[in-house]
C-alpha cells in the first residue's frame, strides 16, 4: 500500500468540501494536476499502451481498496484522470488522496 492508500484508510471517514485556499495550495504542491470546474484532472503519459493500460489495472485495483472511482479515458499511451467527490458536490480529501496515489503508482 502506498504512502497516500494509507493515509486514506487511516482519516477518510466522511468527505467535507475542500476550501478554494486548500485546493489552490494542493495544487501548488502538485503541478502535474489541474482544477476544471469541480474535478482535479491529469494527464499520464506512458512509453506504450501496454504500460498505460498496466497503469490503468493498478489505479483499478487501488480505486476498489479505497472505494473512491476515477473518470477517466484511454488513448494509446496516453490515461486522463478526472477527480471529484460527487456525493459531497466538489472535492474532498478524497480526491486528493487518490490523486497522490495515483502519481505513486505512475512513477
Amino acid at each position: 500500500m502506498t504512502r497516500s492508500q494509507t493515509r486514506w484508510h487511516k482519516t477518510m471517514d466522511r468527505p467535507s468540501l475542500l476550501t478554494k485556499d486548500a485546493v489552490v495550495a494542493w495544487l501548488g504542491e502538485h503541478p502535474a494536476w489541474e482544477l476544471d470546474g469541480l474535478f482535479i484532472r491529469r494527464e499520464f503519459t506512458f512509453e506504450n499502451f501496454v504500460k498505460a493500460f498496466g497503469f490503468m489495472t493498478s489505479v483499478a485495483i487501488m480505486a476498489e481498496k479505497m472505494d473512491h472511482h476515477p473518470e477517466w479515458s484511454n488513448v494509446y499511451n496516453r490515461v486522463t484522470i478526472s477527480l471529484t467527490t460527487h456525493d459531497a458536490g466538489g472535492l474532498t480529501d478524497y480526491d486528493t488522496a487518490f490523486a497522490e496515489a495515483a502519481d505513486d503508482l505512475a512513477s
